[in-house]
Parts: C-alpha cells; structure tokens; sequence
C-alpha cells in the first residue's frame, strides 16, 4: 500500500548524506520532497501543510547525536509526527457498558459495513471472549441481510432476523430487546449505505443512534477512496458522534493517504483496519506500527503477534521436537508450513509487514501463490502414508497423483525436489548452520529465484 510513499521518503533520507548536521536549507529541499510524496499519497491539503509546519518546526535546530546521521535524526522527527498525526496511542474499542454493548457501523454502499461487522464480531469472540449478536437494518438491500447472516453462521455468531419491509427503527429496538433478554454481551448493528452522501441516510442513521445510544459509533471508509475517503468521513462526523473509524482494504491499490488524513480531519481515531478478505483480516490499529511500516521499517511486531495468534501452537511444538531430532520431518510437515502461512494471510500479506529492504528481496525471489496452492492440492492427492514415507513415490504413484491434483508428474517431482531441500534445510538448523539454511532457503519455496 505505501510502497510509493515509502520509496519517495528513502529518497529524501538518502539526499540528507553526505551533510554534516541538520539545517534550515537542507531541511527546506527535504520538506519539498516530503510535500510532494504526501501529495501523491493523495493525502489532504490541510493535513500536508500541518504536517510539514510541525516537521519543520520540530527538525530545524534539532542536534544530531554523534551515533546519528542528518537523514537518521530527520527519520526520528518524521516518525513521532507520523505517529502523533494519525492518532498518537491506539485507541481500544470502548465496551464498558451495562451489557448489550452497541455498537453501530455507519459508511457508504461498497465501503465494507457488512464485512466489517462480521470480521469485528469474530475478533469480539475470539479475543474478547464475548457474546455477540448480529443485526441487519439495511431494509433496501436485500443481498446485506442474506449476506450478513451467512457471515455468522461462518463464524458461530447469533443473528438476528429482519426482512426488508421493517423499519430500521423497529429493527433496532426489537434486536436490542432480543440480546438483552439472550445475555449478550455485544450488539453489532449494520446500517444501509448510499452511493453518496444524502439527507435521508443522515436522517435514518441519526434516528437510529438516538433509539440505540451505542456505546461506539464506528464509521467504516474505504481506504482506496483517497480525498474522497476524508470527505466523507468528515460528512458523517458532522452528522453524528463518531467514536472511531475503520478503515477497510489497506492491502488494496491504495496510496495510503485515508490513513493518514482521516484522524486530523473527524478528530476521530482509527481503530481498526481491514486487510484481507478472510474474516480474520481485521487489525487493531497502531500508530507507531504504521508510521513504521511507512517509513520502510516494516511492523515486525505485528507480525509476531500475526504468527502467535494464527499459529497451530501444538502442530508448532512438534515440528520443533523433530528440528531438535533431525528425524521425522515428512510432507504433512512441509504442508502444514504452507497452511500455516496461509493462515496469516499468504506471502504478500507477510511481506506487507517486512522492513522495505527485505520485502523488496522478497518480491525480487517472486513467490507465486497460486504455485503455492498446486503444491498443497499434490501433497493433498497422496495416501497418508506416502506423505509419511515420500521415499516409496516412484513413477506409477507420482502418475497417479500428477492425476488426482490435475497437474504433471514434473510437478510432482518439482514438490518432492521442495521437499528434500526443506528436510535438508531442517538438518542444517539441528547443526547450528544457519548461514547453511538461509542459502537453502531459496530453493525450498515455490518459484523462488
């Protein structure tokens, strides 16, 4: 997402070498090229000519520690204005409440309202350990409440029925009746969206945050909207009394401007961000993680956190009891890896989170994901116990599973050739040769080069 925005900063770093200390001159050709990055960002105006005032201000005078370059100390600035611009501290989602905590999600048609609403009610479930309720008063589409009461059943929530010849008014107070005397502990309400902004959504959506008095009113902006993501961001906060904003498909096109314009102009925090279309794509949001991210240093943190949180912790531990024996590592092993990266929303999602220098590395060895899908349906089309003795594959089993997984036996052998140089890789770590494993490393992934 901020691949641009990241690529034009490192320029500016790079223009500061060579400099002895930080100066108004050489600040001034810094902040012109920080200005235009911004721009291209599609970051908004107000928000660019704030932001460079406080650079200037905070960066002009500023002692360089002898440890430090001028580009390093002007890095250091850059990043406590990108943090305290989109937010300073993450803000946590607010339940503290006489239980059902209400919580309403208001935005345009398209933004993500419905996805959104499900992908917070699993987090709510999963991390919160909370009852949640799901509710649909989008009454002029029908596809909104079909399509929100399959994501509960997907993700073991409650739902509460509505049909289109309701009033949302009425909806939300019979859903509301309903979670109190059901005991549940949380009240997501979905709300209709328009193409644009007009007086009748405002006036609906302000009636029924009367009627509810939700604890959190989160307005959901698509990021990929750019100056258009503010405008309407700044509609809705004129209109109601916001209390966060989520902003949805960060892993998109998007030049990362949304992100960093929408807290300066509702004055509203960020609370979350969706990433992915999974329903486990959506992130509390961080603004020292995300000026990292932007300022190529990538959120390894977040990433740890992805790892732990979507990690087979017992298939984990077993793999690592045979690292420690070198003995036992077969192809159920070399799938479960594949899985797994799955589960935390594939390569680019990982390299999405990497420092720019290795995400660029990363892209240079090109990884195809769809490869990495043929792999799994190949290692899938084996018996349990060629997955467990790949030794005993020779040419009429491998013709076999090239015809299970509709592939070709030079496929097969492209997996299995994977696999001896995963195996050996896993020997290598047992001996201490890391510098051994990283070279191996290349050859284990699909088309890495």
């Amino acid at each position: 997402m901020f691949d641009n925005l990241t690529g034009r900063l490192s320029g500016v770093i790079k223009t500061l070498r060579g400099e002895a200390r930080l100066t108004e001159d050489n600040i001034q050709k810094a902040l012109r090229e920080i200005r235009m990055a911004l721009l291209e960002a599609d970051v908004a105006l107000p928000v660019i000519k704030d932001f460079i005032a406080r650079v200037k201000e905070k960066a002009v005078g500023h002692e360089v520690m002898d440890s430090l370059t001028p580009g390093q100390a002007l890095v250091g600035v850059v990043n406590k204005e990108l943090i305290e611009i989109m937010g300073g501290e993450a803000a946590e989602l607010n339940l503290s409440t006489v239980p059902p905590a209400v919580i309403l999600m208001a935005g345009l048609q398209g933004a993500g309202k419905t996805t959104s609403s499900g992908k917070l009610a699993k987090w709510l479930m999963e991390q919160k350990k909370k009852k949640v309720l799901l509710v649909s008063c989008d009454v002029y589409r029908p596809a909104a409440i079909q399509q929100l009461a399959l994501l509960a059943e997907q993700i073991g929530a409650d739902f509460f029925p509505t049909q289109t010849d309701q009033k949302p008014g009425d909806i939300g107070v019979a859903a509301l009746d309903y979670a109190r005397r059901h005991h549940h502990d949380v009240l997501i309400v979905d709300t209709a969206g328009r193409l644009g902004i007009d007086e009748a959504m405002m006036q609906e959506i302000s009636e029924l945050e009367t009627i509810l008095k939700p604890i959190e009113t989160l307005f959901v902006v698509d990021a990929m909207q750019g100056q258009d993501a503010v405008n309407t961001a700044k509609a809705f906060s004129d209109a109601l009394p916001l209390t966060g904003v989520i902003l949805t498909k960060l892993d998109g096109d998007s030049r990362g401007g949304a992100a960093l314009s929408v807290r300066h102009v509702t004055g509203k925090p960020i609370k979350f961000t969706g990433i992915a279309e999974k329903l486990t794509g959506l992130e509390e949001f961080y603004p020292d993680r995300m000026a990292s991210r932007i300022l190529g240093m990538g959120d390894v943190l977040g990433l740890i956190e992805e790892a732990h949180r979507s990690a087979d912790q017992d298939e984990a531990k077993k793999l690592m009891k045979k690292m420690k024996s070198g003995k036992g590592f077969d192809l159920n092993d070399f799938r479960m890896q594949f899985q797994q990266m799955k589960k935390m929303g594939g390569m680019s999602a990982l390299m999405d989170k990497l420092p720019a220098h290795l995400s660029q590395a990363a892209q240079n060895v090109n990884v195809d994901e769809k490869v990495i899908n043929r792999t799994e349906a190949i290692i899938n089309s084996m018996t349990p116990q060629e997955r467990t003795k790949p030794d005993i594959l020779k040419a009429t089993r491998k013709r076999r599973i090239a015809a299970g997984s509709g592939v070709s036996v030079q496929e097969v052998n492209r997996v299995l050739s994977q696999f001896e140089q995963a195996r050996k890789m896993m020997k290598m770590m047992n001996k201490g040769g890391m510098s051994k494993m990283m070279r191996g490393l290349k050859g284990m992934m699909p088309k890495m080069r």
